[in-house]
């Protein structure tokens, strides 16, 4: 099969104006078996052809910025910067294919054809930014856009074809994905669907990488910038409309600052969206009704509102939204919130904080704000999580220098830079030998050796080195 005919990355889409969810599993089938049989060419293996698709994934970025923030302002009235950052990776992320050590190799290998689920939160960014690291390694990739965000969906259908060396294939299903054997799976979502790809993949010896949001805590301290932190907080967590793994999920604050703090958030969102944020341009939707009347129902029944709690589920719109004397036990704190709700929780100190959080399952991020180098040094080495940030939040997970993944119930694996290329590569450790000193390894042979004596056996071991070496006559003595 020649480069060009079904080979790099096969974008699994339904047919246009189709439903996303429709699939045809024979099809499916054929589509893996082609992935593979294109992997088996060699050709994606060839660093020349790794730069080029890689180099065509950012024209296609910057070719259609429009098309994308379009696609993306249908699917989640989401505010959108410049896409093209997103592959600034492929720049740091295709590495020397192997290292050496006289005659030891270390060589990185593609795993063959891998498939990237991704979330409807970012679309964009967690269907594309894995396929660098995928591309780069030398693999062949299947990305499965989320139906949720249908247009996002549509537009990667319809332009991936166009700009990499592929033939776009049909939707996989998780039901279809359950029979079928890739050979990586990457997967960004919450912790109940990645458990079900995780169960899946065992059951055919598929490794995985999942990222997994969960209740991300966010301790600010007593000694901090409240109005900094105020708006770092603020910006992480209602941007999106809160739809993100990585935004900060409650706020443990001391209980000397709680008044101040939550008055600084209550002026950050009036600044960000003013008065009335169902007419700011700059505040998302929610992505279906599903996830409206989920958060709606926890927001109800959780603590007492400070500011927004508003829900208008014709328009998808839920305000922005601070709840304060929340306890551990209410809804919003037992459950993964993909909303615009921010809980406020105080505790008296910073010990109590630590025991709070390492209560709770292993997060995928914890923020903590303080301009106390030792309080913010014991809540990163005291507690346990994917990643960390001091005094911000979010930016930690997208610096491609840092590799950004989950732990315990928050994931396994990372990716981001030269840590994408290691996730879809299999380090292979190799080995090359001559056969020119068999005198010195002839004595791991059966039958067992005649030596009784160790001191005439090593004598007999240095004489072979010494003659193989031609360091020393063969009549040297010893």
């Amino acid at each position: 099969m020649p480069c060009g005919e079904d080979l790099v990355v096969l974008c699994c889409r339904t047919r246009l104006g189709e439903p996303c969810l429709k699939t045809y599993p024979l099809e499916c089938v054929d589509l893996l078996k082609r992935a593979k049989a294109a992997f088996q060419t060699g050709c994606t293996t060839k660093e020349s052809f790794r730069l080029a698709q890689l180099e065509a994934l950012v024209r296609m970025l910057g070719e259609h910025e429009c098309d994308f923030v379009d696609a993306l302002g249908r699917d989640l009235h989401k505010v959108w910067g410049k896409v093209t950052a997103l592959c600034d990776q492929h720049a740091v992320v295709f590495p020397c294919c192997s290292t050496t050590l006289d005659d030891c190799l270390v060589v990185s290998e593609p795993l063959g054809v891998v498939l990237i689920m991704g979330t409807w939160c970012s679309p964009v960014l967690f269907c594309l930014g894995p396929l660098v690291g995928a591309i780069a390694a030398g693999n062949c990739a299947v990305i499965s856009p989320s139906e949720h965000t249908s247009h996002t969906a549509e537009l990667l259908h319809r332009l991936v074809p166009s700009y990499l060396d592929s033939v776009s294939g049909y939707k996989i299903t998780g039901k279809i994905y359950l029979e079928l054997k890739f050979d990586h799976v990457f997967f960004v979502g919450n912790r109940e669907e990645g458990s079900r790809v995780a169960q899946a993949a065992a059951r055919t010896f598929t490794p995985v990488t999942l990222i997994l949001g969960g209740k991300n805590p966010c301790y600010v301290d007593q000694q901090c910038d409240i109005t900094a932190t105020a708006q770092r907080i603020a910006w992480a967590r209602f941007h999106n409309a809160g739809q993100s793994v990585v935004a900060p999920d409650y706020v443990l604050c001391h209980v000397d600052v709680k008044t101040r703090l939550v008055r600084a958030l209550k002026c950050c969102l009036m600044q960000f969206y003013g008065s009335d944020p169902r007419e700011s341009r700059s505040f998302g939707r929610m992505v279906n009704l599903e996830i409206i009347n989920r958060t709606r129902d926890m927001l109800w029944r959780s603590g007492k509102v400070a500011v927004g709690g508003q829900v208008i589920e014709a328009e998808k719109y839920i305000a922005p939204t601070i709840l304060t004397e929340v306890v551990e036990t209410d809804p919003i704190m037992q459950h993964d919130v993909f909303g615009p709700v921010l809980p406020v929780l105080t505790v008296n100190t910073l010990d109590e904080a630590i025991t709070f959080i390492n209560k709770q399952e292993k997060p995928l991020c914890v923020y903590a704000y303080s301009s106390n180098s030792k309080v913010i040094s014991r809540l990163m080495s005291e507690t346990s999580s994917g990643s960390f940030c001091s005094n911000d939040s979010v930016l930690q997970s997208v610096m491609v220098g840092l590799p950004f993944g989950g732990v315990g119930a928050s994931g396994m694996g990372s990716y981001h830079g030269r840590y994408s290329f290691d996730a879809f590569s299999h380090r292979k450790s190799c080995l090359l030998r001559g056969t020119r000193f068999e005198c010195v390894t002839y004595l791991r042979y059966p039958p067992e050796h005649a030596y009784t004596d160790l001191r005439s056996a090593l004598r007999q071991i240095v004489r072979a080195v010494c003659k193989a070496a031609l360091l020393f006559p063969p009549d040297c003595g010893t």
